[in-house]
């Protein structure tokens, strides 16, 4: 047999054909929206929580602020294992290899990371705290080794199916581990610094790898299954079931916390897996209500039958817009809303007037976003103007 035949006989299992040209995907825009709305909630959380001061804290309506306001953070772990999924099997179409496709994810992931340190830097150099806050462990820090561990296990299939089903059982796994890391006394007797990783300690972390990297796997198994559709009629029913299975599992979790607790001395707004389940599932529905209203009917717009969600042409949106620009965002607001330039007001506004300077730095945010957008475009002009003019004097320097 010759060489060729054995190659066409025993392919290799980690490369698969490059998609046709119908398999081209575009931008969700309804996943875009969802960060969109990650943004504003993420932005709710911390004027409420920076701005409002002491005796309204105290306040039922401060604190469903502060509930509503926790769904932030989740939101964008979860978000981000849709985009493991979306992106990794999008280079996996291109290039054929799992392994890469897979490594170029664990990359961004690890980059992410890299750039949680240089947040704390930056918040250290504007004045925000001690060198000791160099070490606190922030979303960004639960992000970059999230997205890394949620690549590499969609690497470890070969399979749609099998990816789901790990992505699955690992979400499951940090879920249920949780209440017993947070109450593992033999945790006391190691270094703050890695514990704080582990589980949430005073004044150096509000997030921990357990249970919070469950919600990017999560994500990873939405991903997976919204990565498997190629028509517009299979990703509007995969939505639809998305929206089903998100409320099944939010009314299932709300009936656990009814009863009795597995985990002694375990908290529902803590590490309960009841907690991490209903977050989960309320960030499904909404995906699944998301894309709905992605498809809603606009003015002067039709869609030919073949024309999916990500295909579908969008106008101006401010949650688009925050949604495209989120990290940048989420880099500049902390420190308006937590740092030295807002000090007057900080635990000084009663809610309502809290509420009313949330609504107004969200337009801001807004505007920055499309600043920055601008900036952007018009960068991308002058590289393209620039280059074919440079194509020209190297021609003319050659002749």
């Amino acid at each position: 047999m010759s060489r060729t035949r054995r190659r066409r006989a025993d392919p290799d299992p980690t490369r698969q054909p490059a998609p046709s040209p119908d398999e081209t995907r575009r931008r969700r825009g309804y996943l875009d929206w969802m960060r969109g709305l990650g943004v504003v909630v993420m932005i709710e959380a911390h004027v409420i929580d920076s701005w409002t001061r002491l005796p309204d804290r105290l306040t039922p309506p401060f604190q469903w602020a502060i509930i509503v306001g926790g769904f932030g953070a989740p939101l964008f772990l979860f978000l981000a294992g849709v985009s493991v999924a979306l992106s990794a099997g999008s280079k996996l179409r291109r290039s054929g290899d799992v392994r890469s496709a897979a490594a170029a994810v664990m990359r961004r992931g690890l980059w992410i990371f890299l750039l949680a340190f240089v947040f704390r830097v930056q918040a250290w150099i504007l004045g925000l705290g001690a060198p000791s806050g160099l070490l606190k462990v922030d979303i960004l820090n639960i992000m970059g080794p999230g997205i890394m561990a949620a690549a590499a296990l969609w690497g470890a299939f070969r399979s749609p199916r099998g990816r789901a089903i790990g992505f699955a059982a690992a979400a499951l796994a940090f879920a249920l581990a949780a209440p017993f890391l947070w109450a593992a006394p033999w945790l006391d007797a190691w270094p703050e610094p890695l514990v704080s990783y582990l589980r949430p300690t005073q004044g150096r972390s509000n997030f921990s790898l357990f249970p919070w990297v469950g919600f990017v796997f999560a994500g990873g198994l939405v991903g997976v299954l919204i990565d498997e559709t190629r028509t517009a009629g299979a990703e509007a029913a995969i939505n639809v079931r998305l929206l089903v299975w998100g409320a099944a599992v939010s009314a299932a979790a709300l009936l656990a916390a009814r009863l009795p607790g597995a985990y002694a001395g375990s908290d529902f707004w803590g590490a309960s897996p009841a907690f991490f389940l209903l977050r989960a599932g309320v960030i499904t529905l909404v995906i699944g209500l998301a894309y709905l209203w992605d498809r809603r009917p606009r003015l002067g717009q039709s869609r030919g039958p073949g024309l999916t969600s990500d295909a579908a042409p969008h106008g101006w949106s401010p949650m688009l817009l925050l949604g495209r620009n989120s990290l940048f965002i989420y880099w500049i607001h902390v420190e308006l809303v937590y740092g030295l330039i807002s000090i007057p007001i900080h635990r000084r506004l009663s809610l309502p007037a809290a509420w009313a300077a949330f609504g107004a730095f969200a337009i801001f945010m807004v505007a920055c976003a499309a600043l920055r957008d601008r900036v952007a475009a018009r960068r991308r002009s002058r590289r393209s103007t620039a280059v074919p003019a440079l194509s020209r004097l190297r021609s003319h320097r050659r002749v």
